[in-house]
C-alpha cells in the first residue's frame, strides 16, 4: 500500500506553540507543568506527578494541554530529547508545558494523534525529525521547521487500525509499570512503618531511648555504606551491549562492559540530586552519579529506603550546578536497626524487588515486540 505525505501543519487543529516560561516565585503551586524530565521519562504524559506553575485564567487558556496533544523537545542538552514526541493522554487536571517544548494540536477529524506519536515514534518519522535538528552545545528544533516536515498520511481508517494495534502493546506495558509502582510502594510503607514510626514487629516490648531502640545502633553513614563517584564513559566509547549506564537521573544508555555489580543502589551527583534508583543488574555508574561502592552494615535495599528517605537534595554543595556533597552526606548520623529485623525486611523487599524484575522483563519484551512491528505498519506492509 502506497501512503501519501502531507505537510504537517495541514493536519494541525491551531498553530503550534512554545510552552510558558515563569520566574520562580509563580512555582510550587497551581497547574502541573511538563517539563524535559517527563519528556524523557514518558512517552505517554497523563496524571504523573509533576511540579507546578501558577498561571493567569488567560495564559491558562493559551498554554494548557488536552487528550491528544504531541509534545516535542524543542531544545535539549541530549540529542535524543532534540524533536523527541510524547503524547498527551486524559490528564485528569490543568496541565500546562514549559518553555523548552513544543504543543502540536492535531486535527482529529483529518488525523489520529496517537498514530502521528506512532509515526514519530518510528524510525522513518524519527529520521524526519533528525532533518530539522540543529545546534552543537545546545540541540533544538524550530516549530517553523517541525510544521514544514512531511509527514505520512494513510487513510484515518489505518491510521486508527495501526494506532489501536500499537496500543495493546503499550496498554499492557503501562498496566504493569502501575503494577510495578504498587509494589515498590508496598516495600516504602513497610520501611517507614518499621524504621521510621519505629512500629517493627515487638515494638511493644522493646526499651526506646532517645529515638533508639534497644539493640540497634547511630552511626555516621560512611560506617554503614560508601558512597563512590562514578566512572568517564565518553558517548564516544561506548560500545553496543545490554550492560545500563546510570546517570544522575537514571539508565542513559547501555554499554558492553560493566564497572559494578549488582544488586546496586545509585544516585545523583551533579546536576539532578535526590533520585536513588535501585540497580537489578550488574551496571556502569556515569561520573554525574555516586554509587555505593560498599556495604558495610546494611543490605542494598535497606540503603535505598534510607537514602531515599534523606532527602539528599540538601546535602548540595555546587553553586551553579547543584553538586552532592558525599563527605557532607558521610557524616549523617543514621539508625542502624538490629541484624534480625535488617534481615526481615530484606526478606520481604526482596520477594517484591523479584517481581519488578520480572514485570520489567516483560516489559522489554513488549517493548521489542512492538518495536518490530512498529516499522512494518508504518510502511504499509501489513496492511497492503
Amino acid at each position: 500500500m502506497s501512503w501519501t505525505d502531507v505537510e504537517f501543519e495541514s493536519i494541525y487543529a491551531s498553530p503550534s506553540r512554545n510552552g510558558v516560561y515563569k520566574t520562580k516565585e509563580f512555582h510550587g503551586r497551581g497547574s502541573r507543568i511538563v517539563n524535559m524530565g517527563e519528556m524523557f521519562g514518558y512517552n505517554f504524559i497523563s496524571n504523573q506527578d509533576m511540579k507546578r506553575v501558577e498561571l493567569s485564567d488567560r495564559e491558562l487558556e493559551s498554554n494548557s494541554l488536552e487528550d491528544g496533544d504531541l509534545l516535542f523537545g524543542r531544545r535539549s542538552l541530549v540529542e535524543a530529547g532534540a524533536g523527541k514526541c510524547s503524547l498527551v493522554v486524559e490528564p485528569a487536571d490543568s496541565l500546562t508545558f514549559e518553555s523548552s517544548i513544543i504543543r502540536v494540536r492535531i486535527n482529529k477529524e483529518a488525523a489520529n494523534p496517537r498514530f502521528l506519536y506512532y509515526y514519530f515514534l518510528s524510525p522513518q518519522g524519527r529520521g524526519r525529525i533528525r532533518s530539522i535538528v540543529s545546534g552543537t552545545n545546545v540541540k533544538g528544533i524550530r516549530g517553523s521547521d517541525l510544521k514544514r516536515l512531511h509527514v505520512a498520511s494513510p487513510p484515518k481508517c489505518a491510521q486508527d487500525a495501526i494506532a489501536t494495534t500499537l496500543a495493546a502493546y503499550d496498554d499492557l506495558i503501562e498496566n504493569n509499570r502501575r503494577r510495578m509502582v504498587l509494589l515498590e510502594e508496598s516495600a516504602r510503607l513497610l520501611y517507614s512503618e518499621w524504621f521510621i514510626r519505629l512500629r517493627f514487629p515487638g515494638h511493644e516490648h522493646t526499651c526506646i531511648t532517645d529515638g533508639v531502640p534497644e539493640g540497634w545502633e547511630r552511626v555516621p553513614l560512611e560506617n554503614a555504606l560508601v558512597l563512590q563517584r562514578g566512572f568517564d564513559l565518553p558517548t564516544q566509547d561506548r560500545q553496543e551491549g545490554s550492560v545500563p549506564i546510570y546517570g544522575s537521573t537514571g539508565i542513559l544508555g547501555y554499554h558492553d562492559k560493566a564497572k559494578a555489580s549488582a544488586p546496586g543502589v545509585v544516585t545523583g551527583r551533579s546536576g539532578t540530586l535526590g533520585e536513588v534508583q535501585y540497580v537489578a543488574d550488574d551496571y556502569w555508574p556515569l561520573n554525574t552519579a555516586l554509587w555505593v561502592k560498599e556495604f558495610k552494615r546494611v543490605t542494598p535495599l535497606f540503603a535505598l529506603f534510607l537514602l531515599r528517605e534523606m532527602d539528599l537534595k540538601q546535602y548540595n554543595g555546587g553553586a551553579s550546578v547543584p553538586t552532592l556533597d558525599r563527605k557532607s552526606v558521610h557524616k549523617v548520623e543514621i539508625t542502624v536497626p538490629s541484624n534480625m529485623l535488617l534481615s526481615s525486611f530484606d526478606e520481604f523487599a526482596a520477594d517484591i524487588f523479584a517481581q519488578i524484575k520480572n514485570l520489567n522483563a516483560q516489559n522489554e519484551k513488549l517493548r521489542a515486540a512492538r518495536d518490530l512491528l512498529l516499522p512494518r505498519l508504518m510502511s504499509g506492509e501489513l496492511l497492503a
